[in-house]
């Protein structure tokens, strides 16, 4: 299916466009052939949502710096670790 609707096709036909959301994740929509808006599924929402309240916990982003930047020491882990 099309990954862009108009303004105008969501006007005519939004219960298919929300069944094409569910199924493929994300539509772009456009007037005078500009993206002016997104339609995301519920999945793909819930998502960004889990991203952007992982990115306010300021513990776990200087962690993830501190792995990018190599400052973190990584040790195998053992049978009893595991358990």
């Amino acid at each position: 299916m099309k990954s862009t609707a108009t303004i105008t096709d969501l006007q005519g036909e939004a219960p298919a466009l929300v069944r094409q959301v569910e199924r493929e994740g994300v539509l772009n929509i456009t007037r005078h052939g500009r993206t002016v808006a997104f339609m995301v599924s519920r999945e793909i929402m819930e998502g960004i949502l889990e991203t952007v309240d992982l990115q306010q916990n300021k513990e776990l982003m200087r962690l993830v710096d501190q792995d990018k930047s190599g400052k973190v020491k990584y040790s195998p882990l053992t049978d009893e670790d595991e358990n």
